[in-house]
């Protein structure tokens, strides 16, 4: 599976890139993996990503990049990944131009499983086209879930309404763990929106009357999610997927609730 995506995801290190320059991209995204706090401080993850790449471009020739930084010390993987909107040059003539850029920090005892989430990543584009070139997206949040919907498929078991068991185990990895893999069962997940603005009473809608009520009830929600990504709500999870800005500072929050079933 794609473990480190899902952690990425998770703690966001999905990010727009701020131009299509390789080398700047490169740097854009090596420099939040040093940020990352289980990275140990003065790690140049930075140039031994250009120093690899000078020698072996890492393009997987669909629209996608893996660049990569090895070090010679135990630790856990973990990625950051890149959208770019117009493309990336990626140097090789004939391929597309790279729209996301997945970006790995690959300790020695890591290895294996870099490679193996590599390789997985490169079957599902494989024998998935539709995720291969995504030009048509067109915004993070679109891009986000292109990102579940390729973690579905490296861990299919053909189920359904497979967008929410996605961001449940965005949010809920370490809880519903088991050997096989992962699974919702016994979870209730319902659809939230949150509408906010400057002179206006924060409106929910959901079709869970029950939940919108408790939702409605609840002071602290709307200022809480704005600010967080979830929010425990009278034995709910409320797990805040986007937020979209419109005119007048109206502000909608697109959120799911989680519980356990009693």
């Amino acid at each position: 599976m794609l473990k480190s995506v899902l952690d990425a995801l998770e703690h966001g290190r999905l990010v727009e890139l701020p131009d299509n320059d390789k080398n700047d991209a490169l740097q854009f995204l090596a420099t939040m993996l040093e940020a990352v706090p289980t990275i140990p401080p003065g790690t140049d993850i930075v140039e031994i990503v250009l120093e690899h790449e000078r020698s072996s471009n890492t393009s997987l020739g669909v629209g996608w990049a893996c660049p990569h930084a090895r070090v010679n010390f135990d630790g856990d993987l973990c990625c950051a990944i890149g959208w770019s909107p117009a493309g990336i040059d990626y140097g090789i003539a004939g391929e597309p131009l790279v729209r996301l850029v997945v970006m790995f920090f690959v300790p020695d005892n890591q290895r294996n499983t870099y490679l193996k989430e590599v390789s997985t990543l490169a079957r599902v584009l494989k024998s998935k086209p539709e995720f291969q070139n995504l030009e048509p997206v067109a915004d993070l949040s679109a891009v986000r879930n292109a990102m579940l919907d390729i973690v579905h498929q490296a861990m299919s078991d053909g189920g359904k309404n497979y967008r929410a068991r996605m961001i449940q185990l965005d949010t809920l990895t370490k809880t519903v763990a088991t050997a096989e893999g992962f699974k919702l069962e016994g979870m209730q997940v319902d659809a939230l929106l949150i509408v906010t603005g400057p002179d206006i009473k924060p409106v929910i809608l959901s079709q869970n009357l029950e939940l919108a009520a408790l939702a409605d009830a609840d002071s602290r929600l709307a200022t809480a999610i704005a600010t967080a990504n979830r929010y425990e709500l009278q034995g709910w999870q409320i797990v805040r997927r986007s937020t979209t800005v419109y005119t007048g500072e109206r502000v909608i929050h697109d959120c799911l609730a989680i519980k356990g079933r009693g």
